[in-house]
């Protein structure tokens, strides 16, 4: 394929969602509901891009199982190309460990299997330069950081980057991703994310990481206290600008799962980016996309497709897409 917008690149993982009334320190808990979905974060958010009809790839690794399969499958009825996604025999698909509680706390533990295979030598620099951009998210192990160190110095100047450093890469610190912030366009990362990375509020945060190169950070500052809803907030910061993006007054929904949410905004938001859209706008449909994914299981269930999108967008702001 020659038309694809945007590529994604992360880990490829099988999210085992529990929810619980409440994440435990320690004691015993009833499960109220389980399920296996599709996840990993850069998946998350390229599957959303497809479903709002954007033209989208992948590049990752799965096992030969059945999980992998089901990665395979998800992405293919959406028209995410997979051509560069890696079957690695005798490995098993990577997996995530997910508690969500009633509030929209979650404690995550990933098992990464066939993601730790991941080189240099499974990227395809001429698919991946075809894109106007890469959208980044983490993996677990050093030797796979050490392949999106060596990936900067090689990707074409004119492919736009997107990076969601999650919790996992967040907390290894403003120097050690200085390289890749450095090549950043666009940051996604939530209020918790940055205080880590920088040790810093959401608003000195966000100038740290544009000191370290990154032309735009976008932190989503989470819930409202309301009982089991949820009013996604966005901050975006460029060298210019600063917006303070809030729900629109309806836009508020009652969360059944959080799981994927902030992917899910960075679909939205992306997706602006891609059809030419100002940058609170850009926030508006991030807003609105992890509104809908909040409203069933898995991080891709509730995910919308364009006319819903602009539908509810219309709903909110009373103007077109």
């Amino acid at each position: 394929m020659n038309n694809i917008e945007v590529i994604g690149l992360g880990a490829l993982n099988i999210d085992n969602i529990y929810q619980v009334e409440r994440i435990l320190e320690d004691g015993e808990a009833v499960v109220k509901e389980s399920g296996l979905f599709p996840g990993g974060s850069a998946a998350n958010t390229i599957y959303g891009l497809a479903k709002l009809g954007v033209y989208t790839g992948f590049t990752g690794i799965v096992g030969d199982d059945a999980e992998g399969k089901i990665l395979f499958d998800d992405f293919q009825k959406t028209g995410v190309d997979t051509s560069q996604i890696q079957v690695k025999p005798g490995a098993k698909t990577g997996s995530t460990l997910c508690l969500s509680d009633r509030l929209g706390k979650r404690s995550l533990y990933v098992l990464p299997g066939a993601n730790n295979l991941l080189t240099m030598d499974d990227l395809d620099l001429t698919y991946i330069t075809q894109a106007r951009m890469l959208h980044l998210s983490s993996f677990t192990d050093d030797r796979q950081f050490k392949v999106l160190l060596e990936l900067m110095d090689k990707l074409d100047p004119s492919i736009k980057l997107s990076f969601s450093p999650g919790a996992l890469y967040a907390s290894r610190g403003l120097e050690t991703l200085k390289p890749i912030l450095a090549r950043t366009y666009t940051l996604f990362i939530n209020e918790s994310e940055i205080q880590q990375l920088t040790g810093k509020d959401f608003k000195a945060g966000a100038e740290n990481c544009l000191n370290q190169g990154c032309q735009m950070v976008v932190v989503t500052l989470g819930k409202g206290a309301s009982y089991k809803t949820v009013m996604t907030t966005s901050y975006i910061r460029d060298i210019e600008n600063e917006y303070v993006v809030e729900p629109g007054n309806k836009n508020i929904i009652s969360a059944l799962d959080t799981t994927g949410a902030g992917d899910a905004f960075a679909s939205g938001f992306i997706y602006g980016l891609v059809k030419g859209k100002g940058l609170e706008e850009c926030g508006r449909l991030g807003n609105i996309t992890a509104q809908f994914s909040i409203t069933k299981m898995g991080a891709r269930e509730g995910l919308p497709t364009v006319d819903e999108l602009a539908q509810r967008y219309q709903e909110l702001y009373s103007e077109q897409q």
